[in-house]
């Protein structure tokens, strides 16, 4: 999975390069929704056929209604571990961590209410996650679990990252990170503003 992913980046990048003309660059981005829509489409049909979903639903061990939580707590602890080697205060590290993935909206609310560099920072350290994410889910589902291959996507294995953890895993692990995905990008939009009042409350 990995390989195929990482030669399908390099088809695209040559193909960006040397094929496709610059007026095709605003095709792209439809294209890429409706195969996003697709992939996700073939995966809810693959569950709604598992005759065996319900039971697999209720079978689903305890741990996975704590999973976004521990991804949430992981991201920001280790946001504010890596801020320390840089000396980056450990508010303005949590606020990029904060992001949980979802590069688009933490990004724009950092710039807008509390600093445009660190919205900037914000949004290129997410985007680094997601195509970290793209890359290691496979690798870390045969290393360390299916249910560890869940936490690189963080907000965006609601989406984007889902077909990976899906073809990667089972469709338990895929339940778990559809709800994990969507718990994660529910809580950026609270607990960014919220990490932003206090820096701003201790400053």
């Amino acid at each position: 999975m990995t390989a195929r992913i990482l030669t399908s980046l390099a088809l695209g990048i040559l193909a960006g390069l040397f094929l496709l003309p610059e007026g095709y660059i605003g095709v792209m981005g439809s294209i890429t929704d409706l195969s996003l829509a697709l992939l996700l489409f073939t995966i809810g049909f693959n569950l709604g056929h598992d005759r065996d979903l319900w039971k697999k639903i209720k079978d689903l061990p305890r741990i996975s209604l704590v999973v976004p939580v521990l991804i949430a707590l992981g991201s920001l602890a280790g946001a504010m571990v890596v801020g320390f080697m840089i000396c980056l205060p450990w508010g303005d590290a949590a606020l990029v961590g904060a992001g949980f993935g979802w590069y688009s909206l933490a990004g724009v609310i950092i710039a807008q209410t509390y600093d445009v560099t660190l919205g900037a920072l914000a949004l290129l350290a997410n985007v680094f996650r997601e195509i970290l994410a793209i890359l290691l889910i496979p690798l870390i589902a045969r290393t360390a679990g299916r249910l560890a291959a869940v936490a690189p996507g963080g907000a965006t294995a609601m989406d984007v990252t889902l077909p990976i953890i899906s073809q990667s895993t089972d469709a338990q692990t895929t339940l778990v990170a559809f709800y994990s995905g969507t718990v994660l990008s529910a809580l950026v939009p609270v607990v960014v503003p919220l990490i932003i009042q206090l820096i701003e409350h201790y400053a």
